[in-house]
């Protein structure tokens, strides 16, 4: 686009710090005319998805009014106004066109009207491409985003900080605040801007102050974000693009959880448009396992999905003296040691442990799969488990076939299957899903864990996964904003980001973060022959208490539903953990 949009904010912005004593040139004056063969009508759509109501046909007359501003901003202190000039810090107004108006009725103002209650009107939510914000379900936080006009004391002015809250006749031409927050699913991003002034004489004169917050920004940001994949969805890429350098700057504005959020969507919405699709490789394989394993460390998240089907397994193979476990995620094999150790405390001694171990192959050719065995094997020595083990190395869980395994008769062995985040990256494969579970009947076991994301990132339209995708992460990353700052931290965040890039910028194969609701997945297991196996109350008592360590349990909760367990933060449930039978009828 030609002109840039972001030199009109810079210039009212400007006004409250210095004076200038230069004016708008003509130049500048015909960058805010409309453009030909149409282009206004789209400049009038981004203004007002920005939340400016103002039309592009009206900034030329918008730009003279911004030069009789200057200059009168520029003699002010004669006037015995130069406070306004100085002090007073004017943010972002939306209507531009009557901000203007108002600013140059300051310098000459009519006393202000009575009030029965002194509060001036709060900002209204502005409107994105003609729908309301509540039409997205994204919350706005209120804070004391109005002001009252505090009695000054005179006796007092001199022992304490002077704050004087300029009036404003337009509700649209700033807001005054103390502390804020935007809400998109549970995150919350605070930033409060002030400016104060300490008194160290009784004759420095009193200035003016208005209190500035990001409320204003934390609602244009989520705005934006949601325009900009309404846009790419309507293949409207000019207008994506010009939203997306839009959400890089407001999201500088806020602050934890919502900057980090703003910034990993805004990176995949731009790989998006400009068709730049993350790598799907054997390298970014081996980077995820290792960012999976900071993610362990940092939140509880991956230790529930453990836990909780460890339980599971263990109780299963109650009085079994021969068992296995066949584990579709491998990874680093973090899940086993709890296990072994519980095997080992068993009643009546630890059976014969057998794992089979399957992963995707390393990007340097080594056997990190043998390692990973090599590591459980001297632990199973130490605490005197029997144990075997094998691992087999494949690029997709379809790739898998029962013969491969080695299964032994279901009268002398009892076998489980363990998935953990695996089988949503089959369904971008078609008919894999249905390969896989086909596998499972086969195998018979007499129990199948599956752990997999509490939402649904794989429905066909767009801007319902981005929507549906955007509230999700949002309440993972702030559930992280209680954790210490650590490297741990940073992996897990950046663990996260790719899941986000992936899901928001790949399509088709290449997208495998295609997460589904524990219901979705109840179909998909009830058509393959599978009845779910009820989680005991013993583990979700044991859950609740691993949770403790973490935030003393603050935030967290476990839910019971239809027999499985449920972790979240606050009221939204985030991963759940689940298991499955053979039916009766697939016997």
């Amino acid at each position: 686009m030609k002109r840039d949009h972001h030199q009109f904010q810079g210039r009212l912005s400007n006004h409250g710090t210095s004076s200038s004593s230069s004016s708008i040139s003509k130049d500048k004056m015909m960058m805010v005319k409309k453009e030909e063969d149409g282009g206004g009508n789209m400049d009038d759509e981004l203004l007002a998805v920005l939340g400016y109501k103002v039309r592009s046909s009206e900034m030329a007359e918008v730009a003279l009014k911004l030069e009789q501003l200057e200059t009168m901003m520029s003699n002010v202190q004669e006037d015995g106004l130069s406070h306004l000039a100085t002090d007073t810090v004017h943010y972002n107004p939306s209507e531009l066109y009557s901000w203007l108006d108002n600013m140059l009725s300051e310098l000459n103002p009519p006393p202000l009207p009575a009030s029965s209650n002194g509060l001036d009107p709060v900002l209204p939510s502005p409107e994105i491409c003609g729908f309301p914000a509540s039409d997205y379900d994204l919350k706005v936080i209120p804070g004391n985003a109005i002001y009252q006009f505090p009695a000054i004391d005179s006796s007092s002015s001199s022992n304490n900080q002077n704050k004087r809250l300029k009036s404003c006749s337009s509700p649209d031409s700033m807001v005054t605040s103390t502390s804020t927050g935007t809400q998109i699913g549970g995150v919350i991003g605070t930033t409060v801007t002030t400016t104060t002034t300490t008194t160290t004489a009784a004759a420095e004169s009193t200035r003016s102050v208005i209190l500035v917050d990001s409320q204003e920004n934390g609602v244009r940001l989520v705005h934006a974000l949601m325009a900009c994949a309404e846009a790419i969805q309507q293949n409207n890429l000019t207008l994506a693009e010009a939203l997306v350098k839009q959400i890089g700057c407001l999201a500088v504005s806020q602050a934890g959880a919502m900057r980090k959020v703003a910034t990993y969507f805004a990176e995949a919405l731009a790989r998006r448009i400009y068709r730049l699709s993350p790598p799907q490789n054997q390298i970014d394989h081996c980077l995820s396992d290792t960012l999976q394993m900071h993610f362990y460390e940092t939140c509880p998240y991956l230790k529930f999905a453990h836990f909780t089907a460890n339980q599971a397994i263990l109780e299963a193979f109650e009085g079994k003296k021969r068992v296995h476990v066949i584990d579709f995620s491998m990874n680093q094999g973090l899940q086993w040691p709890a296990l072994m150790q519980a095997l080992a405390l068993r009643e009546g001694g630890p059976p014969t442990f057998r794992l089979t171990g399957i992963g995707p192959p390393a990007p340097d050719n080594s056997d990190h799969l043998h390692e990973v065995g090599c590591k459980l094997a001297q632990l199973a020595e130490a605490i005197h488990v029997e144990f075997e083990y094998r691992g087999f190395v494949a690029n997709s869980l379809a790739d898998l076939d029962a013969s491969m395994l080695e299964l032994r008769p279901s009268d002398t062995e009892a076998v489980a299957v363990n998935s953990v985040f695996e089988l949503h990256k089959l369904l971008g494969r078609p008919g894999g899903i249905e390969k896989v579970l086909g596998v499972v009947k086969q195998i018979k076991p007499v129990i199948f864990t599956v752990v997999e994301q509490e939402s649904n990132h794989n429905g066909p339209v767009f801007l319902d996964r981005f929507t549906e995708s955007l509230h999700y992460y949002s309440t993972l990353f702030d559930s992280l904003e209680g954790v210490p700052n650590s490297q741990d931290k940073v992996m897990s965040e950046v663990y996260l980001g790719k899941q986000i890039c992936n899901l928001v910028a790949c399509e088709g194969p290449d997208r495998v973060e295609r997460h589904e609701t524990l219901s979705q997945w109840g179909n998909r297991f009830g058509s393959s022959g599978l009845a779910p196996a009820h989680l005991g109350s013993n583990a979700f008592k044991q859950a609740s208490m691993l949770l403790s360590v973490f935030n003393s349990g603050q935030g967290y909760r476990v839910e019971e539903s239809n027999g499985c367990l449920m972790l979240g933060w606050h009221t939204r449930p985030l991963i759940t953990t689940s298991a499955w039978k053979l039916s009766t009828a697939a016997h």
